[in-house]
């Protein structure tokens, strides 16, 4: 238990900084499963809405990630991997059969 007033304040800090890396993560990783559904779904039924939300996911994801570097919450590394993630999977949805012709 921490015995002196910085030391307490530092906890506090602490706390409160883990908590809003825990919302910023969890908002990235809800936001990423939307756009992989989204993406998933464009493929079943390709149509103009479905194309439409996928990429309206995708820009969500991609600000929410980048706002998450921003702040310091992911490293950018891993920023870059889940942007190519979610990149690769909605070109694999909109454009299925480019690679195999």
């Amino acid at each position: 238990m921490a015995n002196n007033k910085s030391s307490k304040k530092r906890i506090l800090i602490a706390e409160r900084n883990w908590l809003q890396n825990r919302t910023y993560k969890s908002a990235v990783r809800t936001l990423m499963k939307r756009c992989f559904t989204a993406a998933t779904a464009y493929s079943q039924q390709p149509g103009e809405d479905n194309k439409t939300a996928v990429q309206a996911s995708l820009n969500a994801a991609f600000s929410k990630i980048d706002k998450a570097v921003k702040c310091g919450v992911i490293h950018r590394n891993t920023a870059a991997n889940q942007k190519s993630r979610l990149s690769t999977a909605v070109k694999q949805a909109i454009e299925p059969v480019a690679g195999n012709a």
